[in-house]
């Protein structure tokens, strides 16, 4: 599966977050850091629904961009 990973810079860190699967984050002193780290924290929270016989959420998030004129 595929999930979408939001990626937002701090003043020393870096946060990720999957909005598919709440309460799942990680942060990182850079952006490559929290994304091996969501990554794991993902496996990690799925394999907690799987033993708590919970099903696994369906990714279903996407994002874009939009272009504005400032």
């Amino acid at each position: 599966m595929r999930y979408m990973v939001v990626v937002e810079q701090g003043p020393s860190s870096y946060g990720a977050y999957v909005p598919d699967l709440p309460g799942c984050v990680a942060v990182g002193e850079s952006e490559q850091e929290a994304l091996q780290l969501i990554q794991e924290a993902i496996e990690f929270h799925l394999e907690g629904l799987r033993e708590g016989g919970q099903g696994i959420p369906v990714p279903h998030s996407s994002s874009t961009f939009v272009e504005v004129y400032a």
